[in-house]
């Protein structure tokens, strides 16, 4: 008897501890790196026993909870050969080191992996690393697109330099364009902000088309530029980049990062230097904005590796900029508001920052707060209209994130924030031009909002759905609603298919988004208070990978559409001396059609090529009016080459521009007409780099053919005189451009 009941306790012991072994959660945790210690995006990690996939964040990461017992992972990244790793220790952090190879006949040959690619998520996002940007003269974000199709960096104002980022054809202003995540580009840093992230201290570039996450907003109505600063991981410890060209501007960066324990830190200081004065079309006007900057940026981490506890990012970046531009002989000091010579000078300031922190309560919950702050203050002249300007912005957004089954349902939900405040004061230095707009305009917005969100995985991720909404209560336009749902299938391990639908919506900024009403002059007339642009955005997405022989790479195609429901253009066609104000309800339509081949030939050799076709137009009394300064074909090729010893690379990508639509002109005197169509044309760049183990030279040729848009000023004889329009810009002004640059990172990559 007494036996008896000894082997029932044993045995009651046995299956209690079974059970509990059943539902104890393991954490498990890794990073996926290449050969020269990078970390690798989006990364695909499979633990088929524990029928789990999951995928790599931007440092590389991943981390699963299972309950299942497994000896083994399957790592996969485009560019490299998959690896599979056998586990010792389930309870270390696993450290995975994959190479790029290509293979044939089972010959591994080694190499560098590819420098741009899609990403795994739902959305359709193309990530580019570091190693793609150091293909071009990227001195700052506007300049870091010249070889991918989805990003158009477009010229708002030549005279100042001004630049946008379009996506499907639409303005700058429909896209978010964020930093480490976090929404810092709105209002007046919208204009210049671009042009304030040193290339050199960028690590990577998140391009997503059409509809996003609703996470960080309601503003991104057709796509999203998420840019990743180097941090003291991922930057080099130091590195002395100069660099210069043939219009007189130099330009020198400094970077050092450093790590510490569970601290490190990454600081980059941009100095720019001004260009000579250069008038090559006899037009009276300098072809080169003057531009002075001195930019700091600084970024710290804490806990990164931490599986447990907090963790931290913190930002901080500084920019004073100075851009003159005008007829040639302008001094800003002596000659900004003059009626007699004419000119424009815009000089701000603007420090920001940024707060990210994370608690990590378990394997499964985590709490996410997240705040940002920026002042923004400038003084400007646009001729004879002075515009002063400050704003001030703040931002908040605090997140719970929970992990409901072993990865394959993940809830995140919290408030947001944001307050924007803009105090605009115009007034003319010359008052007997008709115009009335002068004064003080004061922005004072206010928005609290609610957000949720949730991720399904099936079947280790072959499907994966998700979906989420917004309520944003805004202080003067009162409650709106942002849905949205994006889908993606893989069909087969080289094959995924995207869908995507959801709205957005925005307030104007007008003058700090439309800086050509103050640089023309054309009198502003407001015929009614303007509300909030809203879209509804949808699209689908393919992507197809391939591997044949000593060839790898994919191709892509997809279709999105915008639908506007309101929206805010300058009406500049109904009178040639009036821009008018007030909102347009009838039917806008973006449509954008996108193809891309990217492949490489044994890693020594690259080619890329991308078709879009742009169709936004507007129906106006009944009849289809295309949106002016918008090429319905645009094609773009890129090629790459490196020797096999990599210490030589060239680098070539060319551009072909179709004809765009340009605003009206008949009203204007004969003289002052432009046609109704640009000319086609096409851009050449090409880029020569020699390496050594702690020192990079780099030289080419921007525009090698020269080409430049004739006459892009109207009547710039009489700057002062009512036809005098900066607005034509369709095409290159500056001319052809020589750069020779030097990269030297003592302590090596």
């Amino acid at each position: 008897m007494r036996h008896i009941i000894v082997t029932r306790a044993v045995a009651g012991i046995l299956l209690a501890l079974m059970a509990m072994n059943v539902h104890a959660q393991l954490l498990v945790t890794g990073k996926v790196t290449n050969s020269n210690n990078l970390t690798i995006f989006s990364a695909k990690v499979k633990a088929p026993q524990a029928r789990t996939t999951v995928y790599t964040d931007s440092l590389g990461k991943f981390s699963f909870t299972t309950d299942s017992l497994f000896d083994y992972l399957i790592i996969e990244a485009y560019g490299y050969s998959t690896d599979t790793v056998i586990i010792g220790d389930i309870n270390k952090p696993i450290n995975v080191v994959l190479n790029a190879v290509n293979e044939i006949d089972k010959v591994s040959i080694k190499g560098d992996a590819a420098n741009s690619f899609i990403g795994r998520r739902p959305e359709k996002t193309e990530i580019i690393t570091h190693g793609e940007l150091k293909k071009a003269a990227c001195c700052d974000l506007a300049g870091c697109f010249e070889t991918q199709g989805t990003v158009k960096s477009v010229t708002t104002n030549v005279i100042t330099n001004s630049a946008e980022l379009r996506i499907l054809g639409l303005s700058g202003v429909y896209n978010q364009v964020l930093t480490d995540g976090m929404p810092m580009i709105q209002g007046l840093s919208y204009t210049y902000g671009i042009s304030a992230m040193p290339g050199p201290a960028v690590f990577g570039i998140f391009v997503s088309k059409g509809t996003n996450s609703v996470l960080q907003g309601y503003e991104s109505m057709v796509g999203q530029i998420n840019v990743v600063p180097k941090s003291g991981i991922t930057g080099e410890k130091m590195l002395l980049n100069a660099y210069g060209n043939s219009f007189g501007e130099n330009q020198y960066n400094a970077t050092y990062a450093v790590r510490k324990k569970k601290w490190n830190n990454y600081t980059a200081i941009q100095l720019v230097n001004p260009a000579q004065e250069l008038d090559r079309n006899n037009d009276s006007f300098t072809d080169v904005t003057r531009t002075n900057r001195l930019l700091l940026y600084n970024k710290w981490q804490y806990g990164e590796d931490k599986t447990k506890g907090l963790q931290a990012t913190i930002g901080f970046k500084i920019n004073k900029e100075k851009r003159v531009g005008g007829q040639l002989g302008f001094n800003d000091k002596t000659d900004a508001g003059s009626s007699k010579i004419y000119g424009q000078v815009v000089d701000y300031v603007q420090p920001e920052m940024y707060v990210k922190t994370k608690w990590l309560l378990n394997s499964k919950e985590r709490i996410e707060v997240m705040t940002s702050g920026i002042y923004h203050d400038q003084n400007s002249y646009f001729g004879p209209v002075q515009y002063n300007a400050q704003q001030k912005q703040f931002y908040a957004n605090a997140q719970y994130d929970r992990d409901w089954k072993q990865g394959d349902n993940n809830l995140k939900a919290g408030l947001s924030f944001r307050n924007l405040q803009i105090e605009e004061n115009i007034a003319f230095t010359d008052t007997s031009k008709l115009r009335n707009y002068d004064g003080k305009y004061l922005k004072d917005e206010k928005v609290l909002g609610a957000f949720a969100e949730n991720i399904w995985n099936w079947r280790g991720g072959i499907y994966q759905f998700i979906a989420g909404a917004r309520a944003d209560y805004h202080n003067q336009f009162g409650l709106q609603m942002t849905p949205r749902a994006m889908l993606k299938y893989e069909a087969t391990e080289k094959s995924t298919l995207r869908f995507s639908v959801g709205t957005g919506w925005r307030t104007v900024n007008m003058f700090a988004e439309n800086i050509g009403l103050l640089v023309s002059t054309r009198d502003i007339i407001f015929k009614e208070t303007l509300q909030p642009e809203k879209s509804v955005n949808m699209g689908v997405n393919w992507v197809q990978n391939f591997k044949k022989g000593w060839f790898q790479g994919y191709f892509t195609t997809d279709f999105y559409q915008t639908r506007f429901q309101n929206q805010f253009f300058p009406d500049y066609d109904s009178d040639a001396k009036l821009a008018i104000i007030q909102n347009f309800t009838g039917t806008s339509v973006s449509n954008g059609f996108q193809f891309d081949v990217v492949t490489s030939y044994k890693n020594n050799l690259e080619f890329k090529l991308t078709y879009n076709y742009l169709d936004v137009y507007r129906v106006i009394n009944k009849e289809k009016v295309l949106l002016p300064f918008n090429s319905k074909h645009r094609l773009m090729a890129a090629v790459s080459y490196k020797t096999k010893n990599k210490k030589w690379q060239a680098d070539l990508n060319a551009h072909l521009n179709g004809k765009m639509r340009l605003p009206n002109t008949e009203n204007n005197p004969e003289q002052f007409r432009r046609d109704d169509y640009s000319k086609t044309f096409g851009t050449l760049n090409v880029q020569l780099t020699r390496k050594w183990k702690k020192v990079e030279a780099y030289a080419g040729v921007e525009n090698v053919f020269n080409y430049r848009q004739k006459n892009p000023i109207i009547n710039s004889q009489n700057p002062f005189d009512p036809y005098f329009d900066t607005s034509f810009i369709w095409g290159p002004v500056r001319g052809r451009e020589i750069f020779l640059g030097i990269r030297w990172m003592p302590f090596g990559q």
